[in-house]
């Protein structure tokens, strides 16, 4: 199958053979021909197997042969997005696909400041890629209207919930005109998204080209258990003992991510973070420079589990499992993209089990375990099944006193107040006193 046969125009074939897009991944293959016919679709794919190009390419078209003008402070077609990095991603996408066709786009998100965005709008866009909240604050002072959008994307939908823009999403739905196109694109579709689409969407096509919600194969998954405090510990002796390339190191928060940054940097390690907390244009500075290989680490909390497209990243690193099991399978698929092989390595106290538990159970596939010599956990990561279960801890072998030592409670005796297992030398221990219990009489008549 090639692109011309899924009737794309020639603008759009001439600027995918510049790309060097030779043939159409499964997802591309089967979204584009239902979306150039204005079919509403919920197409789920594995991360890395074009999915933007899935929707980008067909809206450009239609958009293009449509030929309309767009009013001021008006947009044709709507992109929503969970974080800021994915706004710019998905923006040079349509960008880059839409290079010989006369259409404009621009992207809208938090973080920066808003007065550029609005003056911007003024002239009216025929793409808009928006973060739900900043679209929000925009709609609410008549920056953007949306009597011309003609078609609604939802770009990991799921992780916009996820991040608490339910309210904000419906506010935005009722503002929408009623008759639309609608798409959903993501990675994972929780039952609360596909409750959400049977709402949304009028007679959707589904598209659903991997089992759902799993990782893909070309990523090699494995962790290490070590004990909670050494996580930082763990992750320089690899970097320098496996003589690590380029890594995307994911932590729990913001205060994680500084620790291990600042860590790195003290070796001599050259680093880069992003997280919440830092201001947009830092954020973006981090990505670039990484991307163009002068930081060798990225460590991030999960705005960056979507929206980050490197090429032939090598290696994700979990410092922390993610609350969210979904998280996971977008954090990995950072790495083993475009049909390029890469590997995820996750550092797992045994405090982080249930977390674990639950991506397995996700991703249908227990995790591979290798202990680091030097790294072995004083406290062992419980066993976990295919079907999410944990095992339970082996008990403890019976501990036994020292003899001459009495039970602890016991009347009349005083005990020593520790215990020694089997293995471990024994002090030498002087005779227990006999010691006359609390109340009793004197013996002999004497004190």
């Amino acid at each position: 199958m090639t692109f011309a046969s899924l009737g794309l125009i020639e603008p759009l074939l001439r600027t995918l053979a510049d790309l060097d897009y030779q043939t159409p991944t499964p997802v591309q293959s089967q979204s584009i021909p239902a979306v150039l016919k204005g079919r509403d679709l919920m197409a789920a794919a594995q991360t890395g197997t074009g999915k933007t190009a899935g929707f980008a390419l067909p809206l450009l078209q239609r958009l293009t042969l449509e030929g309309a003008q767009v009013a001021g402070n008006s947009l044709r077609a709507l992109v929503l997005v969970p974080t800021r990095e994915l706004a710019e991603q998905v923006l040079q996408s349509f960008r880059s696909y839409g290079a010989n066709l006369p259409l404009s786009s621009y992207a809208v998100y938090g973080g920066v400041s808003i007065n550029p965005q609005m003056l911007r709008l003024r002239k009216g866009v025929d793409i808009l890629v928006a973060t739900p909240g900043r679209l929000l604050d925009l709609y609410r002072q008549n920056a953007v209207r949306f009597a011309q959008l003609q078609t609604l994307v939802l770009d990991e939908a799921d992780r916009m919930l996820d991040l608490g823009f339910a309210r904000e999403l419906d506010e935005l739905f009722s503002a929408l005109p009623k008759r639309r196109q609608t798409l959903l694109f993501s990675a994972t579709f929780s039952d609360v998204i596909r409750q959400m689409a049977g709402e949304l969407l009028r007679d959707p096509l589904s598209v659903e080209v991997s089992p759902r919600n799993t990782a893909a194969k070309s990523v090699r998954q494995w962790l290490i258990p070590v004990d909670k405090k050494r996580k930082s510990e763990l992750f320089l002796h690899l970097l320098k003992e496996r003589r690590w390339g380029q890594v995307l190191v994911f932590a729990k928060t913001r205060k994680g991510v500084d620790q291990l940054e600042q860590a790195l940097r003290a070796s001599g390690v050259a680093a880069d973070s992003i997280h919440g907390d830092k201001p947009q244009p830092a954020r973006l500075r981090a990505l670039e420079r990484f991307k163009a290989g002068e930081v060798q680490v990225l460590v991030a909390t999960d705005v960056a589990a979507r929206g980050l497209d490197i090429e032939a990243l090598p290696l994700v690193v979990n410092l922390d499992l993610p609350v969210n099991a979904e998280d996971y399978v977008h954090r990995i698929g950072r790495t083993g993209r475009a049909g390029s092989s890469g590997e995820a390595v996750s550092l797992v106290c045994a405090d982080e089990v249930e977390l674990l538990a639950a991506i397995e159970r996700l991703i249908r596939q227990v995790l591979s375990r290798r202990e680091e010599p030097g790294f072995i956990p004083d406290h062992r990561v419980p066993q976990t099944t295919l079907d999410g279960q944990i095992l339970k801890k082996p008990k403890k072998p019976k501990q036994k006193l020292i003899p001459g030592a009495a039970k602890s409670g016991s009347k009349g005796n005083i005990h020593l107040g520790r215990w020694f297992e089997e293995d471990e030398a024994r002090p030498k221990v002087k005779a227990v006193r006999k010691v006359p219990s609390f109340g009793s009489k004197p013996q002999g008549g004497k004190r």
